[in-house]
């Protein structure tokens, strides 16, 4: 009796340390139905940590994890030469060079590459409503008034942007459409340092000319790779 009397007091004693332990969240009480302190078939325990957090929508982080993923993303700088970006470097060296004087290329192989590497932004505000619109206006002046042959490029472009068909633009962001852009460019520089000369291209007419060429030269090959 006495042994048996031990083992219940023992047995109650590890039940009551089981139902009050912090660690324990998951043990209800059937006693106690107080529907204040009932979340989720789960009677609230304000010692348990776990319990009260979930209450009340507390979460605590690691603070290790997050110094160091704070210090990671802190000391982290931004990659410059996205896609985004060159494609902008390679449209704006081709606008400077499409006005720009000095130089003997083709002009005309810079409507394609236009095409290819256009910023997304810039292609779809051509094929949207104000692109439209920009190219009916264009053409309008057109026929009405003399327009120089270097300023009908960019007039072309747009026109070229707008009745592209769909596999001609699939072309774009894609390694066939970036090998294409190379090659032109390959043949732009070539162009303008065999006719020009290394030496001179360099000369007050020529350098606005010659950085076009090779903004349009080291995108191309940036988007290449």
């Amino acid at each position: 009796m006495m042994s048996s009397g031990c083992v219940l007091s023992s047995t109650s004693t590890a039940n009551a340390r089981t139902a009050f332990s912090p660690l324990n969240c998951a043990t209800r009480d059937p006693s106690f139905s107080s529907p204040s302190f009932s979340f989720s078939n789960r009677t609230f325990n304000p010692l348990c940590l776990r319990s009260f957090t979930r209450h009340h929508g507390i979460r605590i982080a690691d603070k290790s994890k997050t110094t160091t993923a704070f210090r990671v993303r802190s000391h982290a700088a931004p990659y410059p030469f996205t896609t985004p970006n060159v494609q902008w470097i390679s449209t704006v060296s081709a606008l400077v060079l499409v006005l720009a004087k000095g130089t003997t290329v083709h002009k005309s192989f810079l409507v394609p590459l236009f095409a290819l590497q256009a910023p997304a932004a810039v292609f779809a505000w051509i094929q949207g409503r104000y692109g439209v619109w920009s190219a009916f206006l264009a053409l309008l002046v057109r026929l009405f008034f003399h327009i120089p042959g270097e300023l009908e490029l960019p007039f072309i472009a747009l026109l070229l942007v707008i009745v592209a068909p769909y596999e001609a633009i699939r072309l774009r962001d894609t390694k066939e459409g970036a090998a294409i852009s190379l090659l032109i460019a390959a043949y732009l520089a070539f162009q303008h340092f065999s006719r020009t000369g290394l030496e001179k291209s360099f000369d007050q007419g020529s350098v606005v000319a010659t950085l076009a060429v090779i903004g349009i030269t080291v995108a191309s090959v940036l988007l290449f790779i």
